[in-house]
């Protein structure tokens, strides 16, 4: 599925949390979405998954407009909430299993199909072993998996994940970037959140940058110059290059 973003704005009572953004999403690509606190990154990844409304501008699905498309829309599109909570006493499996409503109609049984989504989903975002627990009695970074495992089960054209690497230790935020990275490679368009620029422009195929609700990059990660991380962060960066990749890191504040 293809995404057109064209001059997307929110408004929330007095203040403009985006301004006219503008932004293409199509199979087989990774999209960070990086920028500062308060740059309108969940705003825009919320605004694309149907969950809030423009106050101006449009977003389309292969040309059509989310009501258009309807239920199927669900269907086609998952989204990883950040700081996703679990409040009801659940076991892993039946939280990932959330994940394959959009595939049921009323009053029907869990296919063979939806069985395979789910197993699936659990092995790949490794959380198998915690299936008979409840997400109450694991870790941050362990409910996190859990999250990502569910949206995984829709087994969606698109995915769309807000700070998917939250709270979760080095190990997994690789591994978790890696498996990001695997599903754009197998056909599908992937758009996260990210604030670690080293995870960003190693696993990113593109990146697009957003500061006090306007976009100032959208671009390869090799076109994330220092000039832009100053003009987003405020930071001054170090770059190196190891296996043959490149990295940034933010050093130091700017005066």
């Amino acid at each position: 599925m293809k995404i057109d973003v064209e001059a997307a704005s929110v408004r929330i009572e007095a203040a403009t949390i985006l301004d006219s953004v503008d932004m293409a999403l199509a199979p087989g690509e990774i999209v960070g979405l990086i920028g500062p606190n308060g740059a309108g990154k969940s705003t825009l990844l919320k605004a694309v998954a149907g969950l809030l409304p423009l106050s101006g501008g449009a977003i389309r699905y292969d040309g059509a407009g989310a009501q258009a498309l309807g239920p199927q829309l669900a269907r086609r599109l998952s989204y990883l909430a950040q700081d996703g909570e679990v409040y009801w006493p659940l076991r892993v499996d039946e939280v990932v299993r959330l994940g394959r409503l959009p595939h049921r109609t009323p009053f029907s049984g869990e296919s063979a199909e939806d069985c395979a989504a789910i197993e699936r989903a659990m092995t790949l975002a490794e959380v198998a072993q915690f299936r008979t627990r409840t997400v109450q009695s694991l870790s941050g970074g362990e409910r996190m998996r859990v999250l990502l495992a569910r949206a995984l089960a829709v087994e969606a054209d698109v995915l769309l994940a807000d700070e998917p690497v939250a709270a979760v230790d080095p190990l997994h935020q690789l591994r978790i970037m890696r498996l990001l990275r695997q599903v754009a490679d197998a056909g599908k368009c992937v758009v996260a959140v990210l604030h670690d620029l080293a995870l960003a422009t190693r696993f990113c195929t593109r990146l697009v940058v957003l500061a006090e609700g306007r976009k100032i990059l959208d671009g390869r990660p090799s076109d994330l110059t220092d000039d832009i991380i100053r003009r987003a962060y405020g930071v001054s960066t170090l770059r190196g290059e190891h296996m043959g990749q490149t990295f940034v890191l933010p050093w130091a504040p700017l005066e």
